[in-house]
């Protein structure tokens, strides 16, 4: 397997179940991890200095801590602006599946599913597949797959599987279209043609909370192992890994160590994207308007906890019913997790990229209460809490640098500067589709905007 994208999410989550099947005995498959852009030098130079090792530490939500030697990853490319090494990997006939982990700004689509050529470097990388070409500093997922499948077809290498390991709904299906329609840009028919017949991509929901590895986290895991680990990571005891069973040219043994292979993975993703990723952004930003830092200050706060609680009580769990999950559990364990003191996942990691989270996170659930004539109270806090959020970014008294993949900064200022910002928020289609400027969103989101300050005003800032 190659893998792009050499992050922390990355290699305490894929690469985590690849070494208990190496445990298992099952030494069949492991994997290649490359970045297509020049981030993480630290990081990848560490790997490769450490042939791939690096030490895992997880910690449960009653402090229990553990660490774990991962090797799955046996080869580490180093980042090349032509991206030789990875395309010659991707395109090896030993190669039968290339994943990766993509944020979700990173799919560049719009919110009818299709690419946003306004985009600079997703148009300059249209241009160079044009061309035939693959270098540039700024390549997207499309020009890097795009010249890894034209590289595989040439050498007749077979069939691949495609394999998003990221939080996009639908996220298979989702690259699949963006994939083919980038292709069709690029003008090649042939190519086109090939990669209908010989590729897979499933749908897959992935689950663990990641933070950021902390400066101490180093000597901590020297004193737990002995190891002098320049790329530990850190995360907590849970894992999730549900795909779509669809693999073009086979698959490891992944359900021997937990993985649910499954036909569909839509009630799964729905569960997860709704309660899990929609509650940790609440969370986040209500956390931060309130002079918190991390995650589990928030969630221990009562007045940010029952925001959370009663989002995913009052809208989602109705939305979702009936569904294979106990949804009331899964809500309970979710929070349970969020609270983990241990983890110290940050604020302002958590709160990042707010214009690309609301279309898939929240807005479905605004556009599915409404249109079934019920009311959007609780779920109606979130666009709250980001707009007061957003106005503190606008005015530069965020405590943090804010970053989003997805925000148009000059639309963002204008929506902080409108006369009404209520109703500026409200009307952004790329953020609510149909139900965007919608009167009952927007008296909602309204009513939802006082009780953010009621909250604030009650003393929440500490």
């Amino acid at each position: 397997m190659l893998h792009l994208g050499l992050g922390s999410f990355h290699r305490a989550h894929q690469a985590v179940y690849l070494q208990r099947l190496i445990d298992a005995g099952d030494n069949r498959w492991s994997l290649s991890g490359a970045n297509i852009r020049p981030d993480m030098a630290e990081v990848v130079a560490a790997l490769q200095a450490q042939g791939g090792r690096y030490t895992l530490e997880t910690v449960s939500p009653a402090g229990e801590y553990r660490y774990e030697e991962i090797e799955a990853i046996r080869e580490v490319l180093p980042w090349e602006r032509s991206l030789a090494g990875v395309i010659a990997r991707g395109a090896a006939p030993s190669t039968r599946i290339v994943s990766f982990t993509v944020t979700e700004a990173g799919y560049y689509l719009d919110n009818k599913g299709r690419l946003d050529l306004s985009f600079g470097d997703l148009a300059a990388d249209v241009e160079r597949a044009r061309r035939g070409e693959a270098s540039g500093d700024s390549v997207t997922i499309y020009g890097a797959i795009c010249a890894i499948l034209r590289a595989r077809k040439a050498a007749n290498a077979g069939p691949v599987t495609l394999l998003n390991c990221d939080n996009l709904r639908h996220n298979g299906e989702r690259f699949r279209a963006g994939l083919l329609e980038f292709i069709e840009l690029a003008g090649d028919a042939d190519l086109l043609a090939w990669v209908n017949a010989n590729t897979r991509c499933p749908n897959a929901m992935v689950d663990r909370i990641t933070p950021r590895p902390p400066p101490e986290l180093r000597a901590r895991v020297k004193a737990a192992t002995g190891r002098d680990d320049a790329a530990a990571i850190t995360g907590e005891s849970f894992i999730q890994w549900v795909i779509e069973d669809d693999f073009a040219a086979g698959r490891p043994d992944w359900g021997r160590v937990g993985v649910e292979l499954v036909a569909s993975v839509q009630p799964y993703e729905e569960a997860k994207i709704r309660i899990l990723n929609a509650t940790h952004s609440c969370i986040a930003w209500a956390g931060t308007l309130a002079g918190l830092d991390f995650i589990h200050e928030g969630t221990h706060d009562a007045a940010i906890r029952k925001m959370a609680f009663d989002y995913v009580t009052d809208d989602v769990i109705p939305c979702l019913s009936p569904s294979p999950i106990d949804l009331a559990a899964y809500r309970d364990v979710v929070l349970d997790r969020f609270g983990n003191p241990s983890i110290r996942d940050t604020n302002q990691r958590v709160a990042a990229d707010g214009f690309s989270k609301i279309p898939g996170f929240i807005a479905p659930t605004v556009r599915e209460r409404l249109a079934a004539g019920q009311t959007i109270e609780s779920v109606a806090m979130l666009p709250a809490l980001f707009l007061a959020f957003l106005q503190r970014w606008h005015r530069g008294a965020l405590p943090y640098a804010y970053q989003d993949q997805g925000m148009d900064e000059a639309a963002a200022h204008a929506i902080c500067n409108a006369a009404d910002p209520v109703l500026a928020l409200c009307s952004d289609a790329g953020l609510w589709g149909a139900a965007s400027g919608d009167a009952r969103l927007v008296d909602a989101v309204r009513g939802a905007s006082g009780r953010v300050e009621d909250f604030l005003n009650a003393g929440a800032t500490k």
